[in-house]
Protein backbone atom coordinates (compact mmCIF):
# COMPACT_ATOMS: atom_id res chain seq x y z
CA UNK A 1 0.00 0.00 0.00
CA UNK A 2 1.32 3.27 -0.84
CA UNK A 3 2.19 5.69 2.03
CA UNK A 4 0.97 8.66 2.87
CA UNK A 5 2.39 12.14 2.99
CA UNK A 6 2.66 11.44 6.88
CA UNK A 7 4.41 7.96 6.63
CA UNK A 8 7.34 9.39 3.78
CA UNK A 9 7.63 12.39 6.78
CA UNK A 10 7.90 9.72 9.19
CA UNK A 11 10.82 7.29 7.26
CA UNK A 12 12.31 9.86 6.88
CA UNK A 13 12.41 11.41 10.29
CA UNK A 14 14.61 7.83 11.02
CA UNK A 15 17.27 9.74 8.71
CA UNK A 16 17.84 12.50 11.39
CA UNK A 17 20.82 12.19 13.46
CA UNK A 18 21.57 13.68 16.99
CA UNK A 19 22.64 16.99 16.59
CA UNK A 20 21.89 17.81 13.23
CA UNK A 21 20.70 21.08 12.01
CA UNK A 22 18.49 20.16 9.53
CA UNK A 23 16.31 22.55 6.75
CA UNK A 24 12.93 21.65 6.28
CA UNK A 25 11.13 22.48 2.93
CA UNK A 26 7.73 23.22 2.08
CA UNK A 27 5.10 20.51 1.73
CA UNK A 28 5.98 17.09 2.90
CA UNK A 29 9.40 17.90 4.66
CA UNK A 30 7.61 20.14 6.85
CA UNK A 31 5.75 16.86 8.63
CA UNK A 32 9.32 15.49 9.45
CA UNK A 33 9.33 17.59 13.02
CA UNK A 34 6.60 15.75 14.26
CA UNK A 35 8.24 12.36 14.08
CA UNK A 36 11.66 12.67 15.16
CA UNK A 37 12.54 10.59 18.11
CA UNK A 38 12.30 11.97 21.05
CA UNK A 39 15.50 10.96 22.49
CA UNK A 40 17.85 13.27 20.26
CA UNK A 41 18.42 16.72 19.82
CA UNK A 42 17.88 18.33 16.26
CA UNK A 43 17.78 22.04 15.22
CA UNK A 44 15.38 22.35 12.67
CA UNK A 45 16.09 25.62 10.38
CA UNK A 46 13.76 27.49 8.34
CA UNK A 47 15.37 30.26 5.53
CA UNK A 48 12.84 32.84 6.45
CA UNK A 49 14.82 33.47 9.43
CA UNK A 50 13.87 30.52 12.64
CA UNK A 51 16.57 28.15 14.37
CA UNK A 52 14.49 25.44 16.87
CA UNK A 53 11.49 25.65 15.25
CA UNK A 54 9.33 22.19 16.93
CA UNK A 55 6.42 20.46 15.62
CA UNK A 56 3.05 21.98 13.83
CA UNK A 57 0.68 23.82 16.59
CA UNK A 58 -2.20 22.02 18.16
CA UNK A 59 -5.79 23.72 16.54
CA UNK A 60 -6.26 27.06 18.81
CA UNK A 61 -2.63 27.50 19.56
CA UNK A 62 -1.74 29.28 16.60
CA UNK A 63 0.63 32.05 16.42
CA UNK A 64 -0.07 34.10 13.30
CA UNK A 65 3.38 36.00 13.89
CA UNK A 66 5.51 32.45 14.16
CA UNK A 67 5.60 31.32 10.28
CA UNK A 68 8.11 28.81 8.50
CA UNK A 69 8.96 29.81 4.95
CA UNK A 70 5.79 28.00 3.58
CA UNK A 71 3.58 30.73 5.52
CA UNK A 72 2.37 27.31 7.81
CA UNK A 73 2.28 28.69 11.61
CA UNK A 74 4.49 26.48 13.60
CA UNK A 75 5.60 26.10 17.03
CA UNK A 76 9.03 27.32 18.58
CA UNK A 77 11.16 25.05 21.13
CA UNK A 78 12.78 26.38 24.53
CA UNK A 79 15.95 28.33 23.07
CA UNK A 80 15.05 29.42 19.51
CA UNK A 81 16.40 32.08 17.35
CA UNK A 82 15.17 34.72 15.21
CA UNK A 83 17.03 36.70 12.84
CA UNK A 84 16.32 38.10 9.24
CA UNK A 85 17.26 36.17 5.52
CA UNK A 86 20.68 37.39 5.03
CA UNK A 87 21.96 35.69 8.40
CA UNK A 88 19.77 32.52 7.49
CA UNK A 89 21.31 32.64 3.81
CA UNK A 90 24.35 32.77 5.49
CA UNK A 91 24.23 29.59 7.56
CA UNK A 92 23.15 27.70 4.24
CA UNK A 93 25.54 29.09 2.06
CA UNK A 94 28.57 28.49 4.95
CA UNK A 95 27.21 24.59 4.90
CA UNK A 96 26.15 24.87 8.42
CA UNK A 97 23.16 22.88 8.04
CA UNK A 98 23.50 19.20 8.12
CA UNK A 99 20.80 18.00 6.45
CA UNK A 100 18.45 19.29 3.98
CA UNK A 101 14.75 18.22 2.94
CA UNK A 102 13.11 19.09 0.08
CA UNK A 103 9.92 18.38 -1.70
CA UNK A 104 10.14 17.91 -5.84
CA UNK A 105 8.45 17.53 -9.01
CA UNK A 106 10.79 16.27 -10.72
CA UNK A 107 14.47 14.07 -9.91
CA UNK A 108 16.34 12.46 -12.76
CA UNK A 109 18.77 9.24 -12.35
CA UNK A 110 21.66 11.54 -11.98
CA UNK A 111 20.73 13.70 -8.96
CA UNK A 112 19.27 16.26 -11.29
CA UNK A 113 16.47 18.38 -8.85
CA UNK A 114 13.69 20.12 -10.31
CA UNK A 115 11.04 21.87 -7.81
CA UNK A 116 10.36 25.71 -8.24
CA UNK A 117 8.92 26.28 -11.99
CA UNK A 118 6.45 24.57 -14.42
CA UNK A 119 6.54 26.89 -17.07
CA UNK A 120 3.21 28.75 -17.77
CA UNK A 121 2.09 28.51 -14.61
CA UNK A 122 2.69 31.59 -12.14
CA UNK A 123 5.31 31.08 -9.24
CA UNK A 124 6.71 33.93 -6.73
CA UNK A 125 9.68 32.71 -7.27
CA UNK A 126 12.31 29.82 -6.54
CA UNK A 127 12.62 29.94 -2.81
CA UNK A 128 15.78 28.81 -1.18
CA UNK A 129 15.68 25.96 -3.04
CA UNK A 130 18.65 26.95 -5.39
CA UNK A 131 20.61 27.82 -2.13
CA UNK A 132 19.88 25.15 -0.67
CA UNK A 133 20.98 22.52 -3.12
CA UNK A 134 23.80 24.15 -4.10
CA UNK A 135 25.10 24.42 -0.19
CA UNK A 136 24.37 21.17 0.79
CA UNK A 137 26.30 18.00 0.87
CA UNK A 138 23.07 15.88 2.22
CA UNK A 139 19.91 16.07 0.85
CA UNK A 140 17.11 14.34 0.87
CA UNK A 141 13.82 14.20 -1.44
CA UNK A 142 10.09 13.48 -0.18
CA UNK A 143 7.82 13.14 -2.89
CA UNK A 144 5.22 11.51 -4.55
CA UNK A 145 6.97 8.49 -6.76
CA UNK A 146 4.31 9.66 -10.01
CA UNK A 147 2.14 12.49 -10.85
CA UNK A 148 -1.63 12.57 -10.77
CA UNK A 149 -1.64 11.36 -14.57
CA UNK A 150 0.42 8.29 -13.38
CA UNK A 151 3.59 9.35 -14.86
CA UNK A 152 6.81 8.53 -13.06
CA UNK A 153 8.37 11.67 -11.09
CA UNK A 154 11.71 9.74 -11.38
CA UNK A 155 12.96 10.04 -14.84
CA UNK A 156 16.31 9.37 -16.93
CA UNK A 157 16.64 13.18 -17.23
CA UNK A 158 14.38 16.26 -16.15
CA UNK A 159 11.93 17.67 -17.90
CA UNK A 160 11.41 21.01 -15.52
CA UNK A 161 13.45 24.19 -14.99
CA UNK A 162 16.19 22.48 -12.43
CA UNK A 163 16.71 23.88 -9.23
CA UNK A 164 20.00 21.64 -8.93
CA UNK A 165 22.79 19.38 -10.48
CA UNK A 166 24.08 16.43 -9.32
CA UNK A 167 23.13 17.07 -5.75
CA UNK A 168 20.09 14.43 -4.53
CA UNK A 169 21.26 11.69 -2.38
CA UNK A 170 18.57 10.17 -1.68
CA UNK A 171 14.72 9.56 -1.95
CA UNK A 172 11.78 8.62 -0.38
CA UNK A 173 8.54 8.44 -2.06
CA UNK A 174 4.63 6.96 -1.07
CA UNK A 175 6.51 3.50 -2.91
CA UNK A 176 10.35 3.45 -2.17
CA UNK A 177 13.54 4.81 -0.63
CA UNK A 178 15.87 5.11 -3.34
CA UNK A 179 19.20 6.23 -3.71
CA UNK A 180 21.23 7.76 -6.44
CA UNK A 181 24.49 5.66 -7.26
CA UNK A 182 26.15 5.04 -10.16
CA UNK A 183 23.81 7.89 -12.60
CA UNK A 184 20.62 5.44 -11.62
CA UNK A 185 18.14 4.73 -9.27
CA UNK A 186 19.06 1.67 -6.46
CA UNK A 187 16.34 0.94 -4.45
CA UNK A 188 16.85 0.60 -0.94
CA UNK A 189 13.63 0.00 0.60
CA UNK A 190 9.40 -0.62 -0.69
CA UNK A 191 6.48 0.77 1.01
CA UNK A 192 4.11 -1.85 2.88
CA UNK A 193 2.73 -4.06 0.32
CA UNK A 194 4.17 -2.45 -2.42
CA UNK A 195 5.95 -4.92 -4.81
CA UNK A 196 9.52 -4.80 -6.48
CA UNK A 197 7.71 -4.76 -10.17
CA UNK A 198 5.30 -1.78 -9.03
CA UNK A 199 8.46 0.76 -8.56
CA UNK A 200 9.67 -0.35 -11.48
CA UNK A 201 6.99 0.38 -13.69
CA UNK A 202 6.42 3.82 -11.84
CA UNK A 203 10.09 4.50 -12.48
CA UNK A 204 10.93 5.90 -15.80
CA UNK A 205 14.82 6.22 -15.06
CA UNK A 206 17.25 3.11 -14.52
CA UNK A 207 16.56 1.20 -11.59
CA UNK A 208 18.78 -0.65 -10.05
CA UNK A 209 17.58 -3.82 -7.90
CA UNK A 210 19.77 -6.33 -6.08
CA UNK A 211 18.61 -9.16 -3.88
CA UNK A 212 15.77 -9.25 -1.65
CA UNK A 213 14.30 -5.69 -0.94
CA UNK A 214 13.33 -5.30 2.78
CA UNK A 215 9.72 -3.45 3.33
CA UNK A 216 9.57 0.33 5.19
CA UNK A 217 10.08 -0.28 8.66
CA UNK A 218 8.77 2.86 10.72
Amino acid sequence: MALSKEQIAQRIAREVRDGYYVNLGIGIPTLVANFVRDDIEVEFQSENGVLGMGPFPFEGEEDPDLINAGKQTITALKGASFFDSAMSFSMIRGQHVDLTILGAMEVAQNGDIANWKIPGKMVKGMGGAMDLVASADNIIVAMMHTNKAGQSKLLKECSLPLTGVNCVKKIVTNLAVLAIENNSFRLLERAPGVSVEDIKTATEGDLIVEGDIPEMTF
